[in-house]
């Protein structure tokens, strides 16, 4: 498969380093956690995305980072009780001082082979330095 114009953008190193860093979280979907249409909360999804997202930003600079805006969120369809949610984050671009994460989340059936996309976002991240102050959030040396 030919490479994308984002991923022909950085070293081997780099792109080596995006891939070891993807997370995956699965979460059942209880009851406890819905809405009053018996649906995941979407407060709740938006905290699971925040902190998948952290996670693949922190394998792949293993620095301090904060949470510095969440592009558009879509929900694209409703994850009902008794169902599973997986949660994928993957880096997407590298800056700087900063970086971004693509977040899905998949809703999977508990008793069936089915699995469809809901809801997509995008969180950037910016590295801290010991004075909280941005730092380079890569470096090849």
């Amino acid at each position: 498969m030919p490479l994308t114009d984002t991923e022909t953008q950085y070293s081997d190193a780099i792109r080596a380093r995006i891939a070891q860093s993807e997370a995956r979280v699965i979460k059942a979907i209880f009851p406890s956690i819905t809405n009053h249409h018996n649906t995941l909360f979407g407060g709740e999804a938006l905290a699971w995305m925040d902190e998948t997202a952290f996670i693949a930003a922190t394998r792949f600079c293993r620095k301090t980072l904060v949470t510095v805006s969440s592009d558009r969120i879509d929900f694209n369809k409703s994850i009902p009780a008794g169902t599973l949610a997986e949660i994928i984050a993957n880096v997407i671009y590298v800056g700087n001082t900063s970086l971004k994460v693509e977040v899905n989340i998949f809703v999977e059936d508990m008793y069936q082979d089915h699995r469809e996309h809901a809801i997509r976002g995008v969180f950037t991240f910016v590295a801290l330095d010991e004075d909280r102050k941005p730092t380079k959030v890569w470096s090849e040396d």
